[in-house]
Formats: structure tokens, C-alpha cells, sequence
């Protein structure tokens, strides 16, 4: 009398990740998502190891993770996957204030972001 499981959220050749509050701009972080997008595992990874944007290096490990999911979870092979899906969403800003001159203040927006990587096996032409 357990609880039933839920079904898949993505097919039966996909795997996925998730990353939330990141503290970065979704504009930013798409940036980086758009590197990515439709790429083979092995050259993005290539590219996020050597690129300078800061947030390169979580949308790596996003990405592994989306990687092991895949292997582990759904035995799917690893040296035929490619990045299917790298969306962002906008998650909650943060609001603080700055003093300014003659008692006024600034408003200074934090935001935070989510990342979702969706990877997919596919067949090799010959």
C-alpha cells in the first residue's frame, strides 16, 4: 500500500537536471545555456571548462549530473548523448536598498535564477 510512483517527465532516451537559486541574471545565465544548446556531451563540456563567464562552472556541474542521471538512473550510453534542451527560468529577486543623497535611496535587484538540462541519446548515422 505504497505510493505510486510518478511517471517520467521526459522520454524514455532522455535524462535531466536542475539546478534553482542561482544567484546570477536569467539573461546571463542564458548566455551560457545558448553555448551549449544542441551540442554533443563531450564539446560542451570542453567549452564550459574553458570559457571566462563565471557561471560556467555550475552549468558544468549541472551538466555532469544531467550526464550520471542518464548513465545510472536510465542506462542510457553516455558517448552518444547530446545536449537536447538548456532552458532558463527567473526565480526571486532579491530587493535591497542604497542611500543616496538628501535621504533618498536606489533600489539594487538581486536575482536569482534555475537551470534545466535535458540530455538525449541518440543513434549514430553510418
Amino acid at each position: 500500500m505504497g505510493k505510486t510512483a510518478n511517471s517520467r517527465r521526459v522520454a524514455d532516451n532522455e535524462a535531466r537536471a536542475k539546478l534553482t537559486m542561482i544567484r546570477i541574471s536569467p539573461q546571463k545565465l542564458n548566455l551560457v545555456a545558448a553555448m551549449i544548446r544542441g551540442k554533443k556531451v563531450e564539446k560542451a563540456l570542453a567549452e564550459l571548462e574553458f570559457s571566462r563567464k563565471r557561471i560556467a562552472g555550475d552549468v558544468r556541474k549541472v551538466l555532469q549530473s544531467a550526464i550520471a542521471n542518464a548513465e545510472n538512473n536510465h542506462n542510457l550510453d553516455i558517448d552518444s548523448l547530446v545536449v537536447a534542451e538548456a532552458y532558463v527560468g527567473k526565480n526571486l529577486v532579491m530587493k535591497r536598498w542604497r542611500a543616496r543623497a538628501r535621504g533618498r535611496a536606489a533600489k539594487i535587484m538581486k536575482p536569482f535564477s534555475e537551470l534545466t538540462i535535458v540530455v538525449r541519446e541518440v543513434e549514430e548515422a553510418a
